[in-house]
């Protein structure tokens, strides 16, 4: 009973903990972004644009979050680096994309959000990219 209710953190299950987290989330998020990477690819440029950049740029700067960030958080790679373009993604569509939509609507986006945040400020763990490339 004693271990249930410890609050020792134990630095092996932490660093996996965070795999978990990075990978899981990284892995959904791929879900949101490869169909608008085929948008994108496909010259199909009709989205929000709520910055007035234009609605092919606010596409760009999606999929590159959605997409490519994922990828790198997938691996930790600059993970740190790669939660901000994230962060911002998920802030615009549950505060502004979603803005006026039930709280059910923006959920989702607020769950990634809070993910990303966690990883920004804990960073990959010990089994990522990052660690490999930080031995060196």
């Amino acid at each position: 009973m004693k271990k249930i209710f410890s609050t020792r953190l134990h630095p092996s299950a932490t660093h996996f903990s965070l795999l978990i987290l990075r990978v899981g989330t990284g892995a959904f998020m791929l879900t949101h972004g490869y169909p608008k990477l085929q948008r994108l690819l496909s010259g199909e440029f009709q989205f929000a644009d709520p910055f007035g950049l234009g609605p092919g740029i606010s596409l760009g700067l999606t999929v590159f979050a959605e997409f490519f960030c994922s990828i790198l958080l997938i691996l930790g790679l600059g993970t740190r680096l790669a939660t901000i373009p994230l962060i911002v993604t998920m802030s615009v569509a549950a505060f502004i994309a979603h803005g006026a939509d039930p709280f059910a609507r923006k959920e989702m986006a607020l769950l990634y959000l809070l993910s990303f945040v966690v990883l920004l400020f804990s960073g990959p763990g010990k089994i990522s990219a990052d660690q490999l490339l930080g031995k060196r």
